[in-house]
């Protein structure tokens, strides 16, 4: 299959539109995929104490069958769960969130050096895709890769002071978290604990990080941060601003305005597992909020 070099437009940074008072028509969404809170609800998706299985020593059974239970409960009825005392430190969580600040306040000059291309999408970017005159969503990103190590290159990273020191250790922290929520999927479908890990590669696993960056829209009600879409891989986890909801899943015909705990990370059965184990998922999307 062709890559293409480059994007099909020239790419204008959301951020530098924010200020302007008003959406430009490449942004308007179509009226039936506008966000809605004509229907508020104070429904939240499961939020799960993940400390039992943390260990599988000197554990208690009882704690951690019932926290099993509680995630297939969550896997089936939701596709999405939060949770919450999973071992990665609030303070790794919150010198992460300072570093991607720090990246998305940088003058534009400095952040242009990080530009993407569609050829990988990793760095600094602002649409995925490559169609001309598409509707684009409210929002620049950043990606880059883990795993596998042949495709990790610290020079695509943003070069901020301890910067890549702190956004490789959350790296780790996050996969090793993945490998133990894979465990517990894997034992909730009645398998070998290591079963869904070693289907997804075992020590060659892949793992990617988008961070999405919300600005200030001058009319949230015509545009979405980004559009209702499924996620591709196995699983995702999402670290939100606790203070900016934005996160929607869709239950019951009805889009949910996910409420983040402090510290979680809300958890999203991808494409992977769903087709394979079926009906585990629900669509989500973003719309704008104020800051990353």
């Amino acid at each position: 299959m062709n890559c293409p070099q480059d994007w099909p437009e020239p790419i204008v940074r959301v951020q530098s539109l924010s200020e302007n008072g008003v959406v430009p028509d490449r942004y308007i969404k179509p009226p039936t995929e506008r966000p809605s809170a004509d229907h508020p609800t104070h429904a939240n998706i499961p939020i799960i104490d993940f400390q039992p299985l943390l260990s599988s020593d000197n554990g208690d059974d009882g704690l951690r069958a019932a926290t099993l239970a509680k995630i297939s409960e969550a896997c089936r009825e939701w596709g999405f769960f939060q949770i919450v005392n999973h071992g990665v430190s609030p303070e790794l969580l919150d010198q992460t969130q300072k570093v991607w600040r720090e990246f998305f306040h940088l003058p534009m000059e400095m952040k242009q050096a990080y530009a993407n291309s569609p050829k990988t999408y990793e760095g600094y970017g602002s649409r995925l895709g490559v169609e001309k005159g598409a509707i684009l969503d409210w929002s620049d990103y950043y990606f880059l890769h883990f795993l596998p190590f042949c495709l990790k290159d610290y020079n695509k990273w943003p070069s901020i002071p301890d910067g890549r020191e702190v956004i490789d250790e959350y790296g780790r922290e996050v996969v090793k978290l993945c490998g133990r929520l894979m465990k517990a999927l894997s034992l909730n479908l009645g398998l070998e604990e290591d079963f869904l890990q070693n289907k997804f590669g075992g020590q060659d696993i892949g793992a990617c990080l988008r961070v999405n960056f919300y600005p200030k829209c001058p009319q949230p009600d015509l545009t979405l941060g980004l559009s209702s879409h499924s996620d591709p891989g196995g699983m995702t986890l999402l670290l939100c601003d606790e203070h900016v909801a934005g996160l929607q899943v869709r239950k019951d015909n009805s889009w949910i305005t996910v409420k983040p705990a402090p510290h979680a990370f809300i958890v999203n059965i991808g494409d992977q597992i769903q087709v394979n184990f079926h009906s585990w998922f629900y669509l989500y999307f973003f719309f704008s909020g104020e800051k990353i």
